[in-house]
């Protein structure tokens, strides 16, 4: 007789959360209001996963900061622009002023919840933010991370000045990249180049074609850090917390400098090719064009003033190039003092880089706490640093950050893993773009998308929240097609908006009711005692774990589903055990309200003004919140004979806007 063999339980290990942690937005730019993609693109995202860490690990471990990034020439031009225009009176301060209070609000109607929304160029953050870049640089430049160097910058003989930044528009340089918005020494898609290679540049101030001048500045030695980012990013791609377009952007810079050189050109280039710096000759022959490899970038930019020079059209890869950290605008964060160069700034990019680390010492400050306490959030390997961006900020965030991240250590402790009380590395959650009416939203573009309070006219805040998080742009690109805005939509088509509301503002908020008002009218409004059956607790339990699993790999629109299912077949169980008359009416409101507590936490972080209405509702004090106590029955917070606050008929806690009904 064969022994029957004893079915083991397999449990997915629940995922660890660090003991404290810090969440980052990119910062928006205070050259105007923020438009819906700021919003819907990366702020709520950031938003909700600061909501469910102070849930899960506690409020007082986690620091959520972002702000207004007050610095550099397209803020400068801008405020030009309109006051040239009669558009703004007032000193570019002033207006950047303006808009950081714009902001600030328009997060607060969302429901974004930063620790501190703060500004690196107003108030105490903005001296705090000068002392920490000046901390920076210098550190840098001590432990021999930086080089000075001399390149040619764009000037206008017309008005007599340099040009920076925005001031200065071509076509970008980058293979493969069709960008019509090349500026200085960037496009508007993140691709990075040296000044004399944008193609056709013109100055935003005259109409002119500029010419070029020398001006010396600071440069982090980026590539000296192009091997540790290759096992760096061999690490990546082995972990699930990191989205493939993170690791895949990174790797496609992490290539030896090239040249695309039209096949129209291939004869006279043979004739130069002596005169050029060493370099691999590589024949693809089925591409109208084919490529030359270099060692060194240095010979790659020599190569390029030879072509230039010769009438040859090329186009160059992208690959790592000296990370600029300073400029010569006036409006920007002061820089130091370094071998006798004077009257440098910061240039906007990497000082934003490292303006989080600035806004927690301010938010610190703002508590009463010691400044130097920032090390505990950003240096210990107790703390993690998740920052959210969108995908053409990769190079910035994933490149240019860590390398400088890792250099801030001594010369021969560098290390992808950096000891205690060094910078630690940040995850990155880069999204996908939002896209709007299936094209590219840009402000600047041809495809204006709506400015983020003017959706507000139509939707309530958590209609949106909802809708953002379950597009799934962690995978790819997905159009927002909100039909108000959508010139092509007939009056019969959903709206895709209000219909993902509806799991709220119809199956949810019946659901609260119907346990509410059962409760008022049976029970006299008091809490039924009983404890919840074994069946609900276990499909809470599986819907807690399962939530869990998808956040903590940025899995938004996968928690929506979670909840989806979770809810509706809460729903069923409702219809079917309030109408069943032989029922125990007790035990089903038990079952009833577990669900709907359950549902409440888990939602917390995604809609929280309906969810805090609701704890209000309940009568019970935020720890209900807790994932110390996740599983835990209503019972566990309440007193015996505990009353629920009166509910009103036909009282809402998840709503339409009013735009949506019938008038």
């Amino acid at each position: 007789m064969s022994e029957k063999k004893e079915k083991k339980n397999f449990e997915i290990p629940r995922p660890e959360f660090p003991e404290r942690a810090v969440v980052t937005a990119g910062m928006p730019y205070g050259n105007k209001e923020l438009h819906f993609g700021h919003v819907g693109g990366m702020m709520v995202f950031a938003d909700t996963y600061a909501r469910f860490l102070r849930d899960r690990i506690g409020k007082d471990n986690v620091i959520f900061v972002t702000g207004t990034d007050c610095y550099g020439s397209p803020i400068a031009e801008g405020w030009r622009v309109k006051v040239e225009k009669g558009e703004f009176n007032g000193s570019l301060e002033d207006f950047v002023q303006n808009n950081h209070d714009k902001q600030e609000e328009t997060l607060k109607k969302y429901g974004i919840s930063p620790n501190l929304f703060a500004a690196s160029g107003l108030g105490r953050s903005k001296e705090i933010h000068a002392e920490v870049t000046d901390w920076f640089i210098s550190s840098l430049y001590k432990k021999g991370q930086l080089d000075k160097i001399t390149t040619m910058q764009f000037y206008d003989e017309d008005a007599g000045c340099f040009l920076n930044g925005r001031q200065v528009i071509g076509k970008c340089p980058v293979e493969g990249c069709n960008s019509e918005k090349g500026y200085a020494d960037e496009c508007d898609l993140g691709h990075q180049y040296m000044p004399q290679n944008l193609l056709n540049p013109v100055s935003t101030l005259t109409g002119k074609t500029p010419t070029m001048k020398p001006v010396t500045n600071w440069y982090f030695k980026l590539r000296d850090y192009e091997q540790l980012m290759k096992e760096w990013i061999e690490e990546l791609k082995k972990r699930k917390d990191i989205r493939p377009v993170v690791w895949k952007t990174i790797d496609e810079f992490l290539k030896p400098p090239v040249i695309y050189i039209k096949r129209e050109f291939e004869e006279k280039y043979f004739s130069l090719k002596d005169s050029m710096p060493e370099h691999n000759y590589i024949e693809e022959k089925k591409k109208p064009s084919f490529t030359i490899e270099f060692s060194q970038l240095s010979d790659c930019d020599d190569a390029c003033r030879i072509l230039t020079e010769n009438g040859i059209r090329y186009r160059t890869g992208k690959t790592l190039v000296p990370f600029r950290l300073t400029g010569n605008i006036e409006w920007g964060v002061p820089a130091p003092v370094m071998d006798g160069e004077e009257g440098l700034t910061a240039w906007v990019w990497p000082e934003s880089l490292w303006a989080p680390i600035s806004f927690t010492e301010t938010y610190l400050e703002n508590c009463g706490k010691n400044r130097e306490e920032w090390k505990d959030y950003w240096c210990s390997k107790k703390s993690t640093v998740y920052q959210f961006i969108g995908q053409d900020n990769i190079y910035f965030y994933g490149i240019a950050e860590p390398a400088m991240w890792i250099a801030q250590q001594e010369a021969d402790e560098k290390t992808a893993n950096p000891p205690e009380n060094e910078l630690q590395m940040p995850i990155i959650v880069a999204n996908h773009h939002i896209l709007f009416l299936d094209k590219k939203a840009s402000s600047s573009g041809k495809v204006k998308p709506p400015m983020a309070d003017e959706l507000l006219d139509y939707y309530t805040p958590e209609q949106l929240r909802m809708h953002w998080l379950g597009l799934g742009l962690g995978q790819r690109s997905v159009s927002f097609m909100p039909k108000p805005f959508n010139p092509d939509a007939k009056p019969e088509d959903a709206d895709p908006v209000v219909k993902d509301g509806l799991l709220l503002s119809n199956v949810y908020n019946r659901m609260i009711r119907t346990a509410f008002y059962t409760t008022q009218n049976e029970f006299d409004g008091i809490l039924p005692e009983n404890a919840p059956d074994e069946k609900t607790l276990e499909d809470a339990k599986k819907a807690v774990l399962e939530f869990e699993r998808y956040m903590a790999k940025f899995s938004f629109h996968q928690c929506t589903y979670v909840l989806d299912s979770y809810i509706r077949n809460g729903s069923k169980y409702m219809s079917k055990a309030l109408n069943d008359e032989s029922a125990d009416k007790k035990q089903a409101l038990a079952n009833l309200f577990h669900i709907i507590r359950t549902t409440a936490v888990l939602l917390h972080p995604l809609a929280p003004f309906g969810t805090e209405k609701l704890r209000e509702y309940l009568q019970v004090d935020e720890k209900i919140w807790s994932w110390n106590t996740i599983f835990e029955p209503l019972t566990y917070f309440t007193e015996k004979n505990h009353k629920l606050k009166f509910l009103p008929p036909r009282e809402d806690f998840f709503t339409r806007h009013e735009s949506q009904f019938e008038k």
